[in-house]
This record gives structure tokens, sequence and C-alpha cells, in this order.
């Protein structure tokens, strides 16, 4: 075989490997977003009151973000490609058994143990790709289209669960992350690399429980705050005793010999910017989501499946912008991406904001520009902030980087998603996310002068 030829087999492997983890990877958010739309006909069929549905809608996000960081620390301990393996065998299986759940209890069960597979297999997936594509260049060209891979993925769950409950039953809903997790598994074998185990890292097991428990409790007191005030006990004590522990888990990562979280870590400017970016670009998305579905059906009388369809422009203009993503970076570098897609993103909400929610607005131009530009502008953030989160770290801290990372994304629909819905009504919240939006956008060019 030529040099050529060996050098075209060698980089369809890695199309195929990326591919391969990129399914994974949507899939993972794809799951989070797919029981928002089922969430009215699950409750009738189990008889559930609101709080019933608010812990079940975030039970998975709960164990996904509270288990991130130690995810990340178990692959860069024992190798990405087998700490992926086991988050798939654990999200297949839940996934398994929530069709058949015969009520509540069985149906949190399995999407806490959904949950925490995906913490697995999010950062260890990251980890794999850092083998995969050992240049510079050419990780960060992944790693630009990786950032926009969550959005895609919380698009296609309200799309999908939406034309899924016309013709079929919510349950149904749990067969696609079932299909990708078996494929995955049979897959990962013949399509990625080994990834060696790292004998020298040890596991800061007090560090995981201090993490785990206080992201957990915390953002449970802040999903709750939608059926609770903020005074009452059930918010007061999860958050209180979430600050406390997390407060802990900062001291003792201070004295730790090998942390899970390192505090230089996040003290790198770039970074942190970078992943305030993905945190309010999560938030955004997810925001408009929740909004605009309660919105259309409950305010304008649309069915689930005319809802889900208005936000197929959303999908196309993501995955334009997703594709242009990697090009876009090479080009002009990934803060000046990032910038312009957390400013194009604030110019959508502001146009839903003012426009969007009025009930009598005709949708081509009342939601449809909003939806547009908020699409485009979150994948491209997306992007241009994925690689500046992950740009300087070491091999031996990917896994590291891509829990941080995806905590970044579970927190911002969860904790930044329930501060903006207490300002008021969804107009106003929507303008204070797209404000929030231009303050970063501002922030991130700053650092792009002064670092230039």
């Amino acid at each position: 075989m030529t040099a050529g030829g060996a050098a075209h087999v060698v980089d369809m492997q890695h199309r195929y490997a990326f591919v391969l983890l990129g399914s994974v990877q949507t899939t993972l958010i794809f799951t989070l977003a797919a029981i928002a739309v089922p969430l009215p006909l699950i409750g009738r069929e189990f008889g559930l009151q609101r709080p019933d549905l608010i812990l079940l809608s975030a039970s998975y996000g709960l164990t996904f973000a509270g288990l991130l960081l130690f995810g990340g620390r178990l692959a860069d301990r024992y190798g990405g490609r087998r700490t992926l393996a086991v988050g798939l065998l654990l999200f297949a299986a839940a996934s398994a058994a929530a069709p058949f759940a015969p009520g509540i209890g069985a149906l949190l069960a399995a999407r806490f143990v959904q949950g925490a597979g995906a913490a697995l297999v999010a950062p260890a997936a990251m980890a794999v790709l850092r083998i995969v594509f050992r240049s510079p260049t050419a990780y960060g060209r992944a790693m630009a289209t990786w950032g926009g891979l969550s959005v895609l993925g919380a698009t296609a769950g309200n799309l999908l669960s939406g034309v899924i409950l016309t013709w079929l039953s919510w349950r149904w809903t749990f067969v696609v992350p079932l299909v990708v997790a078996l494929t995955a598994l049979a897959l990962a074998p013949r399509l990625l690399p080994h990834t060696a185990p790292n004998r020298g890292r040890t596991l800061d097991l007090p560090g995981a429980l201090l993490a785990t428990t206080g992201i957990t409790l915390a953002s449970y007191g802040l999903v709750v705050t939608d059926v609770r005030p903020w005074s009452s006990t059930g918010v007061l004590v999860p958050l209180l005793g979430g600050a406390v522990l997390l407060a802990a888990f900062l001291y003792a990562e201070r004295h730790a010999r090998d942390p899970l979280l390192p505090t230089r870590f996040l003290l790198n400017r770039r970074r942190a910017l970078a992943l305030t970016a993905i945190a309010l670009s999560a938030c955004a998305t997810a925001m408009t989501f929740v909004v605009l579905s309660l919105h259309l059906q409950q305010t304008r009388g649309w069915s689930p499946l005319r809802t889900s369809a208005a936000f197929v422009p959303f999908a196309i203009a993501l995955i334009a912008s997703g594709r242009a993503a990697g090009p876009l970076v090479v080009r002009y570098g990934a803060g000046a991406v990032t910038t312009a897609g957390l400013g194009t993103g604030a110019a959508g909400l502001a146009l839903l904001a003012s426009t969007g929610l009025h009930a009598h607005t005709p949708y081509a131009y009342g939601l449809l520009p909003g939806l547009v530009l908020l699409s485009a502008g979150t994948a491209a953030s997306f992007g241009g902030a994925a690689v500046l989160a992950t740009a300087g770290v070491p091999p031996q801290q990917t896994g590291l980087a891509g829990g941080v990372l995806n905590s970044a994304m579970e927190l911002g629909p969860t904790v930044l998603f329930a501060l903006l819905l207490t300002l008021g009504g969804d107009p106003l919240s929507l303008a204070a996310t797209g404000c929030a939006l231009a303050v970063a956008a501002f922030l991130n060019h700053r650092t792009d002068q002064s670092t230039a």
C-alpha cells in the first residue's frame, strides 16, 4: 500500500471513531432532553403531581452532573475505552429497564442509573478522542465540532420525542439510547484505540463523595424552586447542604495529594470564560425549548408534533453552524468564533423576548428569526468554547477536562436556568439570558484583545 493509501485508511479510521464517539455524546444529551415533551402523558398514566414530574425531569441530570468529575478521573485512571465500556453497559441496562417501569419509582431508578452511566461515558469519550486525534490541529478541529453535539442532541430529543408520542408511546423514547449504547459497545473494540490505564494516579474518593453529593444536593434545591418558594425547607436545606459540601470539597482539594479537581485547572482565565460560555449557551438552549414548548402548546394550542416541527429550522441552522465551526476556528481562532457565537445567540434571544411570545404573532417573523439566530450562535459558541476549554490540557488530564466541560453543559440548564427563571415572566428570563450571553461575549473579546 502506498503512503497516500495508508494515510487515507488512517483518516477514515479516525472519521469512523469520531462518528461513533460523537453519536454517543449526542445520545447522552438526547436522553436528557427527550423526557420533556412526554412528561404530561407520564404524569397522567402514573397519576403524578407537579413535584413528581419535576423530580423525574431532573433525575437523569442530577446523577449525570454530580458524577461527572469522578467519571473524568476514572477515565484518566483506568483508561478511556475501559471506562467508556462500563458506562455504556450501565446506560444500556437502565435504558432497557425504563420502558417496562410499572410506576414512578422504577422509572426514577432507571433515570438515575442512566445518568450515572452517562457520567462515565461523557468524559471517557473525550479521553479516547484525544488518543484518536493526536496532533493539536486535528484535535482542535474535532473539538470544534464536538462542542456543538450537545445542543444537537437536545434538539433531536425535542424533535423526535414529539414524533414518537404522535404514533407510539412515551416508552419508545428509551429505545434510541438503548440502540446507540449497544451499537457503540459492539463497535468500540474495532474502531476505538486502546487507552492504557495510568497506574500512578490515585482516586480522590473523599473529594469525589463531597463533589457528587454537593452538586446533586445544590442542583436539586434549585430544581425544586419551580414548585416551592425559596424560603421553604425543601429548598433551603438542599441548597445550604450542597453549598457546605462544595465548600468542604474546595478545602479538601487544596490539601489532597492527587485532587479530583486541581484548583489551578480553573484559574486559567481563558478556560474559565470558555466554561462560562458553554454553561450560558446550554442554559439559553434549554430555556428556549422549555419556554417555547409550553407557549406553543398551552397558549397557542399547538399539538406536540406541530410544536416539534417548529424547531426544525432551529435544527437545520444548528447543523449548518456546527459544520462550519471547525473551519472557522482554524481560520479565525477559537476566541473569535466564541465571541461571534455568543453575540449572535444574544441577538436571537432578544428577538424571541420582544416578539416571539406574543400569542398572535405569526411564526414566520415572530419566532423563526430568533430561533435561527440562537441556534447558529450557540452552535458556534459551543464549538469555539470547547476548543478553548481543552487547549493546553495534558493527555493525562483529558478525562478531567471532559468531566469539567460536560459539568458546565449540565449545570447551565439546571443552576443558571433555575436562577434566571426566578427573575419574572418568560420574556424577562429570555432577555436576561441574552444579556448574560452579551456580557460573556464582551469579556471573551477583551481577553482576545489582551492576549493578541
